[in-house]
């Protein structure tokens, strides 16, 4: 697959951000912010990247502007959206919630291409309606899908047959991943990739173009094959504008 870019241009494609206590220079604060490794990966398929840090309101203005969207990694969805008590564990942000429900919302009301990743399939599964796992290592028994600290865990996954995942990043692949928690049910969503512990690691819309969900980190790595789908994608949304 190669990247397409727009006839006015490549694909403008915006990704949801973390907020965080940070510290550079002579700051340290608050900061909106996004590990570059995303908005490396956009780029090597060919898209133009905007941060959308969470704001209160104004996500159908934002994503009237794009030709794409990644909702991103990062907190837990607040499980009070799923009908449990959080897990001892389980870390919340809900102003992220809310923002990145909203984006979706927009995004669904216009069809726009999206791509949600390890957090950001979580949210589409339970804005869908779906649940989740919190604690992950209750259920399999092992801790390969966050091995703890800033260590990334690898993982195989087993792609299904047809499926739009498969296209992009083929059968079986080992994939870098960093989670505690995972989708237990996904109404409106194919289960279309699993890890060897039955762990689902990709839903896909079969009714959209391209409204898909990972539970890994493909940013991590150098196979773009994701992100030039979404940038193939959201160039034919582009340039029907």
């Amino acid at each position: 697959m190669t990247a397409m870019g727009g006839t006015q241009g490549r694909p403008v494609i915006g990704l949801t951000t973390y907020r965080e206590q940070a510290a550079w220079s002579v700051w340290n604060m608050s900061a909106d912010l996004l590990p570059a490794v995303y908005t490396r990966s956009v780029e090597a398929a060919g898209g133009v990247v905007v941060l959308l840090p969470s704001q209160n309101d104004g996500m159908a203005e934002v994503v009237s502007r794009l030709d794409g969207l990644i909702i991103t990694g990062g907190a837990d969805v607040d499980p009070e959206r799923y009908g449990q008590m959080p897990h001892p564990m389980t870390k919340v942000r809900r102003d992220r919630d809310a923002w990145e429900f909203g984006l979706l919302d927009a995004a669904e009301r216009i069809g726009l291409p999206t791509l949600g990743i390890c957090r950001g399939m979580q949210v589409m599964a339970v804005r869908a309606g779906g649940s989740l796992e919190q604690h992950l290592p209750d259920v399999v028994g092992h801790e390969e899908h966050a091995p703890g600290g800033n260590a990334f865990g690898w993982t195989s996954i087993a792609t299904r047959e047809g499926s739009r995942v498969r296209t992009f990043v083929g059968d079986r692949v080992q994939v870098s991943c960093h989670h505690r928690q995972s989708v237990v049910s996904h109404p409106g969503f194919e289960a279309t990739a699993r890890a060897a512990d039955g762990t689902i690691e990709a839903i896909e819309d079969p009714e959209r173009p391209f409204w898909l969900g990972v539970q890994w980190h493909p940013e991590s790595g150098d196979d773009y094959g994701l992100f030039l789908g979404l940038i193939e994608a959201a160039s034919g949304l582009h340039a029907r504008a």
